[in-house]
Order: structure tokens, then sequence, then C-alpha cells
């Protein structure tokens, strides 16, 4: 009482007119407005049972329950506590909307208890429960009528609705009064009463069942999705409060639906393929909850009568959703999309909402692992984020709508980093699923299971751990093994940043890396160094695994096999000296740039970029636990470094060579261990193709290539002669470092879905965003058009290590500069046309190294790479062209006549005296093409020969 007297004084809405206007305006109101016309004669029904069933509860506890006087109240106490538990479960089901599906629910919970009250009659707590279920029920049907009633009331005519409402509930409480009455003198029972009352709100039921039927289904799908999945809702306020907009999201699992109606707060009208939508178990459902059919086998007349009718919806004011891709993923990348959106905006003002829904793949009722709810899920409640992005306008372009659905797709990506772990972590978890798997080989062990691999990984960080003491980097100098695999393992459980160090680049080389890195040991092997003839750099102290191994006792290694099988995570790192827990963001390797096109730099990867790498790989490369996968990059290449972690991850199996130019020696692994999985770049598959035979690559199912562009004419012959298409991607060091990939395509009975195209390097990564830009202004380029690629996502870089400036000139608004030219398609591959430094301005015309090469390849009709192209300055046309190659000389005039034959433009074609006969092109130890020594290489042979002509 003494707190009203602070509320403001407010004008009323109309001052003027009378009780007989008030009145005559309510009716007004609520006879042109459906909701209200089912509202009030359901408030009346309503509390004529409420009424009716109350006045009961008291005749019931003393004439059944045989309660005193004193505590016959008690059963209205467990009503009102019932009454008060709805009220909050209300606010939390309902949230910031009007769920007016749980009128129906309440209803039914209504039914039941009297129903049950009255034919069972059960003791104390039996009626006790009952009593606060009906209360609940009650409140479900009473909060969300009130609820109606303000929402749908125009605003100057609320209160006179309100009014009119209430003289209608004390209307029904009268007649449940008297409908008691008139009961109990009958000879009614109170049971008898109870099961009256029953009937009553059956009927009741019913009428709401028939009046609101689609809110009801709608709400048992919003209470059962938000049982089954944790959903995370990003940008709702971009979906409009009323009016039409069109819903358009990607389509990754049969349950889509049903998380974007949990997500919405206002009714969504489903596009649906009529086979499921016209399916007599369904079609009740579907009808309800005002689904649009369409179908593809109908003809185009059908599929634009479904599209008229979303339009038409829209119109309405309605929120229509269509999956653009026309179909679920079973490859788990983003499907072409198909033009049918934009037939229904066409024309109208109502807005695009993108939509993007992360981590639904991998649930059961997705295709992950190309099975379909036949699998156990993961984690219960399942975690899903929907991103709703900003409005876009009707005349938005396939090509923009799919980038926006990419962006969202990157930005939910980040969010994962909340339910991530650390590398080692993850490793730790992985190696404990399934401990006794066949987890990895290399020649010197033929077979380590995974829970073998964890002790392993926890012997060496725990003794490795005095020599590491008060460093932050540490360095390893160790080939593809498994040793060289726990070493990696063990870093990370000790708390340091692994530093792997390029074995190929020299002794200056190393030296560079670890003043660049402040490195003070070195990890290696005497047998490794000696085969390889290394000169190890000067300066840190060299660990020697050798001897390393001499002081593990069995004391270490039994200790470390009872911390691997029962410890949790955080003791095993205490034990390892991780005195400071690492979190997804602590820096986890710092990888060396190959130095192709510039001076090596320090690339910094935290935990996070290199674990989200692997889940993307694994969303779409399907790699399975029975899978056997061929380790041949080295660990100092961030190609090798994250196959590891994909491999480890995916409980798969990793056979280790630390020579991929072994190649008799990759053919019997192969051969021996039945290797399905081939991670290499084009270089080495080169070698492969010619001196492997079909029957050693019998069991290959995936040959997966980078670090360098795959030929065509390479890749025809690898299909050749081993029955498997080699597939591309593409990446860079700096993004750690799968950017696209190409992937397998998916068939079935009635399905194609390509995942690949040739000529491309596949599709960005789940969670990864590009853009192609114009490489001087940054302004966004159209489909089709090449420009500057960026990259942005939580796998780029946190940059180079000590080198602010460097990382600043790369980076812009969060998106990675790759220096590489590029065309992104209507579908989303991704083609790489050269780097931007692959190019010479002849005669101010921009002239691609990469295409010229490519042209010499087909004309030269080689299947290896023979030919190298550079630019060198050029005082009348600033740059020419230069060419190394490996052919007879003898050759070059033929070569020359067939691309002048081939209609290349003549700045494309290099002059015949520009050609440098090599015995070998220049190589790094990653496989890829040395541009720099190629520049350095045709400067020093022209220098000389002109020189010897002059």
């Amino acid at each position: 009482l003494i707190t009203s007297f602070s509320i403001p004084p407010v004008l009323p809405a109309r001052a003027t007119g009378g009780i007989g206007a008030t009145v005559r305006g309510a009716w007004a109101a609520i006879r042109t407005e459906p909701m209200l016309r089912m509202a009030i004669p359901m408030e009346i029904c309503f509390w004529t049972i409420a009424s009716l069933f109350m006045q009961n509860v008291i005749v019931y506890a003393k004439a059944v329950l045989l309660l005193s006087d004193a505590m016959s109240g008690l059963p209205l106490t467990l009503l009102s506590i019932g009454i008060g538990i709805g009220a909050i479960l209300v606010g939390k089901i309902s949230r910031n909307r009007v769920e007016y599906g749980l009128i129906p629910l309440g209803a039914i919970g209504v039914f039941l208890a009297l129903l049950l009250l009255g034919l069972i009659a059960p003791p104390l707590p039996g009626t006790f429960l009952l009593l606060g279920g009906l209360g609940i029920s009650s409140t479900f049907i009473f909060v969300s009528l009130n609820a109606i009633l303000q929402w749908k009331s125009p605003p100057d005519r609320r209160g006179a609705v309100i009014s009119f409402s209430n003289t209608c509930v004390f209307t029904g409480i009268l007649l449940g009064s008297l409908a008691g009455g008139s009961l109990a003198n009958m000879g009614l029972s109170t049971t008898g009463i109870f099961l009256a009352t029953a009937g009553m709100t059956m009927a009741g039921m019913l009428w709401a069942l028939w009046f609101l039927p689609d809110t009801f289904i709608r709400l048992v799908l919003v209470l059962l999705t938000h049982t089954l999945y944790r959903l995370r809702i990003v940008g709702e306020t971009h979906v409009p409060k009323s009016g039409g907009a069109l819903l358009v999201p990607n389509h990754v699992s049969f349950i889509d639906g049903f998380l974007l109606i949990a997500s919405v707060d206002r009714p969504v009208r489903f596009v649906v393929d009529a086979q499921y939508a016209e399916q007599p178990i369904f079609r009740p459902f579907m009808k309800a909850l005002g689904v649009i059919p369409i179908s593809s086998h109908g003809g185009l007349r059908v599929i634009l009568r479904a599209l008229r009718d979303a339009g038409a919806a829209i119109d309405k004011g309605e929120l229509v959703c269509i999956f653009p891709e026309g179909q679920i993923t079973r490859t788990g990348t983003l499907l072409p999309f198909r033009r049918g959106f934009e037939r229904v905006v066409k024309g109208r003002t109502a807005p695009i909402i993108p939509v993007h829904l992360d981590r639904v793949w991998g649930s059961i009722f997705s295709f992950n692992r190309r099975r379909f709810l036949w699998k156990i899920p993961e984690h219960l409640p399942y975690p899903v984020t929907v991103s709703f992005g900003a409005p876009l306008p009707p005349s938005t372009t396939i090509h923009e709508l799919r980038a926006k659905i990419r962006a969202l797709g990157e930005a939910a990506w980040q969010l994962r980093k909340s339910h991530r772990l650390p590398l080692h972590r993850e490793f730790i978890r992985s190696m404990r699923r399934y401990p006794f798997r066949f987890a990895m080989a290399d020649q010197n062990r033929p077979r380590v299971s995974a829970i073998q691999a964890l002790i392993g990984s926890i012997v060496l960080a725990r003794t490795l751990r005095p020599y590491w003491e008060g460093q932050d980097q540490v360095g390893v100098l160790l080939p593809p093994t498994v040793a060289g695999a726990l070493v990696n393992v063990a870093a990370p459980l000790c708390g340091k940043t692994i530093a792997n160090l390029n074995y190929t680049v020299g002794k200056s080389g190393l030296e560079a890396a670890v003043r660049l890195a402040g490195l003070r040991t070195i990890i290696t092997s005497r047998t490794f160094v000696e085969k390889a003839k290394l000169e190890l750099p000067d300066g840190p102290s060299v660990i020697w695994l050798e001897d390393v191994a001499k002081t593990i006792g069995t004391g270490v290694k039994v200790t470390a096999a009872l911390l691997a099988l029962f410890a949790p995570c955080r003791l095993i790192e205490r034990a390892c000296g991780q005195t400071t827990p690492l979190t997804p963001d602590s820096l986890a390797t710092i990888i060396f740039s190959s130095g192709s096109t510039g001076e090596p730099k320090g690339v910094m990867l935290s935990h996070f970029s290199v674990d989200s790498n692997t889940q993307g790989a694994t969303q779409i490369l399907h790699l399975y636990q029975d899978e056997r996968v061929l380790g041949i990059l080295p660990f100092f290449h961030s190609f090798g470094y994250m196959v590891f972690w994909f491999v480890m991850f995916n409980n798969a199996t990793m056979i280790f060579h630390p020579s991929p130019l072994d190649v008799a020696a990759i053919g019997e692994l192969i051969r021996k261990y039945r290797i399905t999985f081939l991670v290499t770049t084009p270089t080495f598959l080169q070698l492969y193709s010619r001196r492997c035979t079909p029957e050693q690559f019998s069991s290959v199912r995936v040959i997966l290539t980078g670090a360098e562009k795959l030929p065509a004419r390479l890749a025809q012959t690898v299909e050749d002669t081993f029955g498997v298409g080699p597939i591309e991607g593409y990446g860079v060091t700096e993004c750690a470092p799968v950017i696209a990939v190409n992937c397998p395509d998916f068939r079935a009975a009635g399905y194609f879905q390509p995942a690949s195209r040739r000529g491309t390097v596949g599709q960005p990564l789940p969670g990864v965003s590009v853009q192609i830009v114009d490489p001087d202004s940054y302004a966004l380029l159209p489909a089709g058009t090449p420009g500057m690629l960026l990259v942005k996502g939580p796998n780029v870089m946190n940059g180079y290590l000590g080198r602010e400036d460097l990382t600043a000139q790369v980076m812009r608004d969060g998106w990675y500069i790759t220096g590489d030219i590029a065309t992104l398609d209507e579908d989303g591959f991704l083609t790489i046309t050269d780097r931007l430094s692959r190019f010479s301005k002849i005669g101010g015309e921009m002239v691609p190294h990469g295409k010229v090469e490519e042209a010499l390849q087909q004309a030269a009709e080689a299947d290896t790479q023979v030919f190298a192209v550079t630019g060198l300055p050029d005082e009348k046309k600033g740059e020419r062209l230069v060419v190394l190659h490996t052919l007879e000389e003898s050759r070059i005039p033929s070569v020359l006549e067939k691309i002048s034959a081939s209609g290349l433009p003549n700045l494309f074609i290099p002059g015949k005296n520009q050609f440098v006969k090599v015995n070998a092109l220049p190589v790094l130890g990653t496989g890829k093409l040395d541009l720099r020594s190629v520049k350095r290489i045709a400067a020093e042979r022209l220098s000389s020969h002109d020189e010897v002509q002059g």
C-alpha cells in the first residue's frame, strides 16, 4: 500500500466517453481480432472449471483424504505452490514472447490431473503431486490468456478490453460456483465432480487443440528441441517482430526446421520437399504448421506455384523459410544455392534474413560419417549455435548471400573456443576414448597403440621437463616419426611452445630461426643428424634423444602409465611441469614460413588456430576410425603439423616415414599398412606416379595434395595409373594452414552432391570466410572476377614473431591478406590464379607466371614440372620473362611454336633466348618450388651469358 503511492500518474488512453462507449470500444476490438475472440470465451471456460474444482478441493480433502479442519486447507496450499511454479515456468518457456501454445498443453495437464483425481483418488502424496501439477497446468492457461489480451488489444482500447475480460472472468467464476452447488445437490460425490469437471476440461482442451494446433505442435517441438539441444542464439534481433521476411539458412540435418522454430519468436512457414510434407504420417502436422510443399518432380509449374505461395505468405506479413541448397548436405560442405529464394522476394520489399546453423553437423540427425540417426550422440544436450544476420535487400545475389552465410559461420566458429581444449588435452581425450586402437607406427616401431602413445608422451614430457626448465619456446629437429610426434605432444604437456625447425635450410637458416625464436635448447637424434648430414646451429644446447631414452627407468614408465590411465588432465599437466594451465588462446607452435618468395618468418599459431583447422577438415574430409594415413610431411611444415593432430583427433592411424623422397620404402609402406589416405604435395606425387605400382596403391581411397598447384596432367596421370583422382587443397602457414579443399563427392541412389571441382582448390573450410577484393582499393569483386584473396577465421595466426610491422602489413580489419590472386564462383569454389608476387608487369600489362608455366607444360606434354617462370628487370619493357627448364635444348623451339599457335598473347610468350637449362628445378624441403632460388639462378646465368656475349 505504501509503495503504491510512488507510482507516477499516467494519462488515460481515452478520456472521453462513458461506460457505454468503453464497452462498445472493447467489443469492437474483440470482434475484429481473432485471437481476442478466442481468448475471451476460453477465459470464461477456464474460470468456470477452475472455480468448480477449487471449491471441490476442500470437500475432497475432508471426505476422501479424511483431513481435519486444521489440515483441510493444505491441498489448496499445494495448488497455490503449483501455480507459483507454473508462473516461473511460463516465464522461462515464453522468454520475451507470448507462447500461446501453452494453452492446449495446460488444458491437457488439467484434464489428466482431474481425471486421475476422479478415477484413482490417490492417497495424500499422490493427491499433493496431482494438485501441484494441476496448479502448474492452470497457470499455463490463464497466464497465456492474459498475455494475449495485453498483446493483441489496441493500445487505446487495452484498458477497456482487460476490464471486459475481468467481467467475463467473474462471470465464469459465478457459473462454476452455481455448477458446483447444482452437482452437489444432484448427489454427485467429490470424485464424481472431479470427473465431471474433467469432462468439461476435455471439451475445452479439444477446442483449444482445434483452434491452436500449430502453436501446440510448435511448443512441443520447442520443448523437445530445448531438451535435446543447448541452443545459443546469435543476432535474434535481426528477425523482424512483425511483417514478412524470408529466412535463408544452410541445410545440415533433418532437425534444422525444429532448431529455427525454437530460435524464432514468431511462427515460421517452411518450404518443404513434398516427399516429406505429403507423407500420410507427417501430413496432419505439416498442415498444422502451414508448410508450403515443393516438388521438383512435378515440373516447373509446380515449383513456381510453391514459390508464389511463399511470396503470398510474405505479403501477408508471415515469416517464410526456404533452404537455398534444396537438400541436406551429405558432404558437410555448403552445397550450390538454387535461385528459388530470388523468385520468392522478386518484386517485394521484404528483407532476406541469412541464417547459419553451426555444430549441427555431428548430431545424430545429420549425415556425419555417412550415417543418419544410427550413431551415439557426442553430447546431450547437444550444443548448437543459430546465427541470424542483418537483413539483406531483395536484390541480393546468390554470391552475396553465400558470402553472408559463410561469414555468419566464421563468427559462429569463433564461439566454439569456449567448448574446446588445448591440443594436448584433446589428444589425451582422444587416446583414452579407444585406448587399444592402432594409433601410429614408423620403421622402428611397427605398432603403437593409443594408450602407448599417451604413455610415451607423458614419459617424454616428464623426462624433458628439467631440460626445458625456464624456457617458453623449445626447439625440435626431428623428421616425421613416432618419436617426433610424441615430442610434439610432450611440449604442450609441459606448457611449452614448440618450434619445429626446418632441417632443409642449412646451418645459417637454422641459426636465423634459433635467433628469432630465442631457442636455448634443441632436441634431435644422432641417427637422424648423421643420416641427413646436418650441420647443427651454434648457440643452443643439443638434447640427444638417444641419451634421453637411456635415462628413462621402469618407475618413470609405471608412473606415466598410471597417469595416462587414471589421472585427470590437470594432474597430468602438473606432473609434467605445467604450472599455469594452457588455454585455447595459448601459443601452440611457431612455424617458420618456407621463404619461397621472401625471408622466412616465424608464424605464431594458437592451440585454437590449429584445433579449428582440424575441426573444419574433420567436417568435410570424413576421416574414419579405420583409416590409415601416411605421414610423410615434416612437422616443420604447417600442413604436416596440422595433419598429425587431425589424424589423432579422429582416432585414425598414422604411419610415419622420415623421407618423402624414399619412393621404394613409401610404396612398400602403403602396401604393408594398407594406407587409405595419402596426404602429399604434387612434387612428391610425381615421383610416386612414376615409380610406385597400382598394386601398392590399391588400398588408397583419397589422395590429397597441397602446398603447391596440382597440374592437370599430373592429376590425370595419377588417376589413370592408380584409379584414384587426387584432390587439391590450398592453404598458407599463416592460416594453420588449410583455407580451402576439394572433398570426395557424395553418390547414392537418387543423390549426387559434388564436393570437388577440377581446376579449383575446393570450397573454403567450414568456419573460414574468404573475400575476393581489388588489390588496390580492397573493394569487393563479383563472382568469377580475379582479385586479391583475403581470409578470416579462427585459424588465422596470432602474428609474426617479433615483427609487428609485418603483421600489420598482412592484416586488415581481421582479414589476412594472402598475396594470392584468386577467383570465387557462385557455387563457392575457389581457384588460385597465382601469387601477386608471381606477376610481371610487361608493357603495362600484368602477366601471370603460373599461366605461362601451365602453357609451357602443356606444349611440352610433360607429366612432371619441367618449367619454372620468373621475372627479371628489363630496360625497355620494365620486366621480361625468364624460364628455367630441365628439357633438352633442342625441344625449346617446338615448345615455343606450340604456345604461339595456342592463342596465348605475345606478352605471355618468353623470348627464345630467355630459357635457362638446369639439371633440376630448385625446390624447398616442403616440396614447393623455391622461387627465390629460381630468380637467383636465372639472374646469375643470364648475367654471365650477357657478359660472355659482350
